[in-house]
């Protein structure tokens, strides 16, 4: 049985998710009490259900501060019991999650208890804390659309071949800020820029005048060459360690031309490499994320 926990903060797109996961086939569950986690375990591993061993539960900050911190002891032992057990966190800024608060008109469910909603979502983060900190893969919703995470979710969860890593080439940036969920940054700004360069400032990293200008310098060649070499060493050894989420940050300026060009190369060069599914997405441009089995 593969087992999703999906959790995070109220307001991240928690409910999006599990829709898209269950549009995808998995058993879904929303608002658990944790004290039945186990027993619906059980449940579905010897009931009469249809499924095929895909489950998703969704966990939020109403299950209580003493459960959602005895969680990551109680996945621990799920673990060892032999199910594969993945913890998925969904976060987004303060600024986000106040638009969109103040956009549904909805209450935020430590609200109910008399908190102001900044209050609120502080001791959101804090009940959450250890499962965050536990996360095998955490998403930021910040800048996403409900269309933008559900292809993320699809791409990263839903499609994830079993004993897989799934990798995730992202282009951003720096202007912008860095992602806050990227495990691996590179900063490609000393390399040539094409913004500067007449008839290329309009155009993506995507496009054939932006890819030619770039491989006609020696210095984007060598700057390939050395990510890729890094990556070569050590993303081996986190699929031997059976990480299940990785994801590469590729940052120029603006997040047009050169991160995207490399991103693009990156994802290309390990697409088919055994026991990794490879996805990239492009934060800059429109937040469109494309599949690459």
């Amino acid at each position: 049985m593969r087992l999703l926990l999906l959790s995070g903060l109220s307001g991240s797109g928690k409910t999006v998710a599990l829709h898209t996961l269950e549009d995808d086939g998995f058993f879904c569950v929303d608002n658990l009490p944790l004290n039945l986690l186990n027993d619906l375990i059980e449940e579905l591993r010897t009931g009469s259900h249809r499924n095929d061993g895909r489950v998703a539960v969704g966990v939020d900050v109403r299950s209580g501060r003493d459960a959602l911190q005895a969680l990551p002891a109680n996945l621990a032992r799920l673990r060892a019991q032999g199910l594969q057990v993945e913890i998925i966190f969904l976060h987004a800024s303060d600024e986000a999650l106040l638009r969109r608060y103040h956009h549904t008109r909805r209450r935020h469910p430590l609200a109910r208890k008399g908190v102001p909603l900044v209050e609120g979502l502080a001791l959101e983060r804090e009940w959450l804390g250890p499962i965050a900190a536990n996360a095998d893969l955490s998403i930021d919703s910040s800048d996403l659309t409900m269309h933008d995470l559900a292809r993320q979710v699809r791409s990263r969860l839903a499609t994830h071949a079993a004993g897989n890593l799934s990798l995730l080439f992202q282009s951003f940036g720096f202007k912008h800020g860095v992602p806050v969920d990227a495990d691996f940054v590179f900063d490609v700004r000393c390399l040539p820029n094409p913004h500067y360069e007449p008839g290329l400032r309009h155009r993506t990293g995507h496009e054939a005048p932006v890819i030619a200008f770039l491989e006609a310098h020696r210095e984007v060649e060598e700057m390939f060459d050395s990510i890729q070499a890094h990556l070569q060493r050590w993303l081996p050894r986190f699929a031997e360690g059976h990480r299940s989420y990785l994801t590469v940050a590729i940052g120029c300026t603006g997040g047009r031309h050169r991160s995207v060009y490399l991103a693009d190369r990156l994802a290309g060069a390990w697409r088919g490499v055994r026991n990794f599914t490879v996805s990239t997405r492009h934060r800059e441009l429109d937040d469109h994320l494309t599949d690459a089995e």
